[in-house]
């Protein structure tokens, strides 16, 4: 079964914990788009986590680190018929997108400073940037929160990790 609940144990002053959920998710990559049609990933890829999180918050002095991931809903999928635009001839193409249905995941995440970018120096103050990334939480980010694709609107919401249990959490590692 697909169980991903990767745990650091070090403790970071400047953790954030937030749900994401929305009702698709297309979480893919473009080898596995062949023809046109789409396939998500089971689960979020790390990329698609951590530009949840610079959705909310993004400094270019920081770097958004995800620590942990949990999956709340049962991973279900569905496959939906898209008519693409002309391109072959002058009939509409037709194409199989296959979403992940009704996702909702917990996050954990904490910044680390940015060292490419010593210009920003002076503003490396941990508390305003950590202050400022739970309010973020709290307004549901600054940006639109996307999950994997455009077409897939996502929410954030803060949450306490860990406080009740996932989808898969029952089950051995």
């Amino acid at each position: 079964m697909y169980v991903v609940e990767v745990k650091i144990l070090k403790k970071y002053r400047n953790t954030i914990e937030f749900e994401v959920y929305g009702p698709y998710a297309l979480f893919s990559d473009p080898v596995m788009r062949v023809g046109g049609e789409k396939t998500s990933y089971h689960i979020p890829t790390y990329e698609a986590l951590k530009g949840i999180v610079e959705s909310v918050y993004w400094k270019p002095t920081i770097t958004w680190v995800i620590d942990a991931v949990r999956i709340m809903n049962p991973i279900r999928m569905e496959s939906t018929g898209i008519i693409l635009p002309k391109m072959k001839s002058n009939k509409n193409d037709i194409a199989i997108y296959t979403y992940l249905k009704d996702c909702r995941y917990q996050v954990k995440a904490h910044f680390e400073w940015n060292d490419n970018r010593p210009e920003l120096i002076a503003d490396r103050n941990e508390n305003k940037h950590h202050n400022i990334a739970k309010r973020m939480i709290l307004k549901g980010g600054r940006r639109d929160i996307f999950l994997g694709t455009r077409e897939c609107q996502g929410y954030v919401e803060p949450c306490v990790f860990d406080s009740e249990p996932g989808a898969y959490a029952e089950i051995a590692e």
